[in-house]
């Protein structure tokens, strides 16, 4: 029997307690399928054999979306969703973790020498010229670059740069 180009029937909504969860804007779910983790949302709570469409706002985040939904798609019909929509460089990936971890010593109390000593190793701080010090610098822009972070800045690590902004 011929399917007339309709995907095969997939136990989309077989989630395990741990997958789900309703929140005010709806339902979210993290759907597994093979090594790869999808997060789906619905306005509605999700039905058992029910037949689900996707939702594609025109908006500045159309690229990010319909990619998403291309990737379920090949995913749900058994074939391998492709890359992720963007990642970040393995320096990128650095930086960030070293703002975090310079934001938490901020947060704590710690002075930018005590965050620097910390994050490159005591040796390869001065004794003098601390004030003029390239780590005195960077110690700096990691701690502001964490502040940004915590402040909402982490929402741009879920888009790649836009040509409009």
């Amino acid at each position: 029997m011929a399917d007339h180009g309709r995907a095969p029937s997939q136990q989309l909504l077989d989630f395990t307690a741990g997958q789900m969860r309703r929140a005010v804007d709806g339902w979210h779910a993290v759907l597994r399928i093979g090594a790869v983790d999808h997060r789906v949302w619905s306005k509605e709570p999700p039905l058992l054999g029910a037949s689900y469409a996707a939702e594609l706002p025109f908006d500045g985040d159309f690229d990010a979306r319909a990619y998403a939904a291309r990737r379920l798609w090949r995913a749900m019909n058994g074939r391998a969703p492709g890359p992720a929509f963007h990642q970040l460089s393995k320096q990128r990936r650095e930086r960030l973790s070293d703002a975090i971890r310079a934001l938490d010593a901020h947060r704590a109390g710690g002075n930018y020498r005590v965050i620097a000593e910390a994050l490159f190793g005591k040796k390869r701080i001065p004794d003098r010229a601390w004030k003029t010090h390239d780590l005195r610098n960077r110690t700096i822009r990691l701690v502001q670059g964490g502040l940004a972070l915590m402040r909402g800045g982490y929402r741009k690590l879920l888009r790649p740069g836009r040509r409009d902004e």
